[in-house]
């Protein structure tokens, strides 16, 4: 299989970045004129567009689109895409909100989702409704999470670029030794729990699980399927409160339990690098993670079984976290020439290219069902249950408040793993910040 490593590739879980939201918001009211890659409007005097693209990837991922740009350009000999941008996606909000703020932005640029919504406050991102309603792939056969990751208000604020889901890798070896089954569908948290507590030797420096402990993003976004599951949400219908009131102490008690039995492992360094290095040196018998992560733990030599998350009520439920490539308009001549190269790569052929070579799962149906990504899937243990988890996957709202949200539940989520307080005490403090947060006119 393709030997994609994660370390060189952007992390897509990067740290919440508060400042350059605020920063952004200052200046999503005000319409400047961008400059892009010149005063000509990117239009050469014979008719050729040049289109900037601030991708944000790196290594494997930067060759791959390289790749795809070669061939479009081929293809449509009036665009050219310029690719660059200098920084990788953890930092592209503090860029690009500096180049909304100077009037000097790309024509796309690749957003993490839950980062859009900010972003989108400016008058100056491009609406992609209508490309989107006349694509080559319908926008239905998207998966629902595909979708739902740039829609705010209704309308479609920016194409899908990367797909995935959670799921738990397990190490085989670790679950024999421990006289264990090997997880299925239909599993519970409390087995979880319980799989932790027993596969945990803390004489021999083994661990059950591990858990992210930075309180960033990271941290946050494990802990919504279980809230999801149990019937909450992130906002509230109202808009004016957090959605799990009711249940984030229930969720938060599956992570007192771990700690409590000391079996999982708290990384306490951004991008989990220490967690998956614990589990890929055979000292971790589960790890909560993405289809990114299973290069990784094959070039380890980990023998290791996927199951999907497991549940309080016995129904799939994960999560996915989209990242974007955003849209900035610098005059019709580029904003259509972003369009089309958008399209173009949005196309079942292209896509499985991206998805094979940089990682991501198929955004659409319709690639999955291409004979290259099945083949892909037959040779990679547990991929399969990745791209099924599509089926039931959410993701967290397009909400503009939404980082300030995550940043209290991460705090609560990180007092809990580090024993510093009950469930209960956690969630009142995040509720009362996420509250005040969520109040704030936007």
């Amino acid at each position: 299989m393709d030997a994609v490593r994660r370390a060189a590739r952007p992390s897509r879980r990067g740290v919440l970045r508060a400042g350059g939201g605020a920063a952004l918001a200052a200046v999503a009211g005000t319409a400047v004129s961008g400059c892009g890659t010149g005063a000509d409007d990117g239009v050469a005097a014979d008719g050729t567009v040049t289109v900037e693209m601030w991708h944000g990837q790196a290594d494997t991922a930067k060759k791959v689109l390289e790749g795809l740009v070669a061939d479009f350009e081929r293809s449509h000999p009036k665009i050219r895409v310029k690719l660059g941008g200098g920084v990788l996606a953890d930092v592209m909000l503090q860029k690009v909100t500096a180049a909304l703020a100077a009037g000097s932005y790309p024509d796309i640029a690749y957003v993490f989702g839950s980062d859009l919504a900010r972003v989108a406050r400016s008058p100056q991102v491009v609406d992609l409704t209508d490309m989107v309603a006349t694509g080559p792939v319908p926008w239905k056969n998207y998966w629902a999470a595909s979708r739902d990751a740039v829609t705010l208000n209704g309308r479609v604020r920016a194409a899908p670029a990367v797909l995935d889901s959670l799921a738990v890798v397990c190490n085989k070896k670790l679950f024999r030794e421990a006289g264990l089954p090997l997880p299925e569908a239909g599993w519970t948290w409390a087995d979880f729990v319980s799989c932790a507590r027993t596969l945990t030797q803390s004489g021999r420096g083994r661990f059950g699980t591990g858990w992210p402990g930075t309180g960033d993003e990271d941290t946050v976004w494990r802990l919504w399927p279980l809230i999801w599951d149990l019937g909450g949400d992130v906002v509230d219908d109202d808009g004016k409160s957090i959605g799990f009131a009711g249940t984030g102490a229930r969720a938060l008690q599956v992570v007192a339990d771990l700690a409590r039995d000391r079996s999982v492992y708290v990384d306490p360094k951004p991008g989990s690098e220490q967690m998956y290095q614990v589990f890929q040196s055979g000292r971790m018998g589960m790890a909560v993670t993405g289809p990114w992560q299973l290069p990784d733990i094959e070039t380890a030599g980990i023998d290791y079984h996927v199951a999907p998350l497991p549940s309080f009520s016995g129904r799939p439920v994960t999560i996915s976290g989209p990242d974007t490539w955003t849209v900035f308009d610098n005059g019709e001549a580029r904003s259509e020439a972003a369009r089309t190269f958008l399209t173009w790569l949005a196309r079942p052929e292209q896509d499985v290219r991206w998805d094979i070579e940089a990682g991501s799962l198929p955004l659409s149906r319709r690639t999955e069902a291409l004979p290259a990504w099945q083949d892909k899937v037959a040779r990679t243990e547990g991929l399969a249950v990745f791209t099924q988890a599509l089926e039931t996957a959410r993701v967290r709202p397009v909400h503009p408040a939404y980082p300030e949200v995550s940043q209290a539940l991460g705090q609560a989520i990180v007092a809990v793993l580090l024993g510093r307080s009950t469930p209960e005490k956690a969630l009142r403090a995040c509720a009362d910040d996420a509250n005040a947060a969520l109040l704030i006119p936007r």
